[in-house]
């Protein structure tokens, strides 16, 4: 038996999520079912950070364990082969440690947040990115980014369905960045709470459009009540963007 790891990309936008569902196709479903076709085996695949439905992976990871002796280049080419025409690629494949695990052995989980701040709507990237008509500042919402760095309870960014044993985590970046009308958030953290990074986008915007003072935003945070956060940013311009292992 052979433990493999795969580092993916997918565009979320025709996935019900990375998990299984009663309803609609998973990125998961997507890709076990190509295993199968390619080994005759039926695997479970475990993935370093499960996403919804809507959002996208630059470089995801996963693993699953397989009789079949073949070769790296044969995994990721039959893989890519079977999965059409969904919107998941196999990047790389490559054998890992008997003992390596996806989710539990990542020590970094990076996120990125796109927004367009223009008026005219968007095209290109409507899929991709999160259109705020409204002039942003980024000076504020860089400010208040500052105050979640390091561990503290993200009750406010807690989503209600968020299963994790406790709302402390450590948040160890928050980057707001420009590039010409699109505004990038990058964040990274060993683990996050669900869907911690969009509450913390939406609720940043807040300052950004200025409806929002960093006092009220302080006031909030240290709330630790999710009723008191801002709105949940959309999905489609959430992408996992990389893990890091030891």
């Amino acid at each position: 038996m052979t433990r493999w790891k795969l580092t993916l990309e997918y565009d979320g936008t025709d996935f019900c999520g990375w998990q299984r569902q009663a309803q609609g196709i998973s990125v998961q479903q997507t890709l076990e079912e190509a295993i199968a076709k390619f080994s005759g085996e039926a695997v479970t695949l475990h993935v370093a950070g499960r996403t919804d439905a809507g959002v996208h992976a630059k470089g995801q990871v996963a693993h699953f364990d397989l009789a079949k002796e073949t070769t790296a280049d044969t995994v990721r080419d039959a893989l890519n082969f079977h999965v059409r025409p969904h919107k998941v690629v196999v990047v790389h494949a490559e054998i890992a440690a008997e003992d390596f695990h996806a989710r539990f052995n990542a020590v970094t989980r990076m996120y990125r947040y796109q927004i367009i701040n223009r008026r005219a709507p968007l095209a290109l990237m409507a899929n991709y990115a999160w259109h705020v008509p409204k002039p942003l500042s980024l000076q504020p919402m860089q400010e208040a980014a500052k105050l979640l760095i390091g561990k503290h309870d993200f009750s406010t960014f807690r989503a209600q369905y968020c299963q994790s044993n406790s709302p402390h985590k450590t948040l160890d970046r928050l980057d707001i960045s420009t590039d010409n009308e699109m505004i990038v958030f990058t964040t990274c953290a060993r683990s996050f709470l669900y869907h911690q990074v969009r509450n913390m986008v939406g609720t940043l915007i807040l300052l950004g459009n200025g409806q929002w003072t960093l006092d009220e935003f302080k006031s909030a945070f240290a709330a630790c009540d999710r009723r008191r956060g801002g709105p949940t940013a959309p999905a489609h311009g959430l992408f996992f963007w990389s893990v890091v292992y030891p």
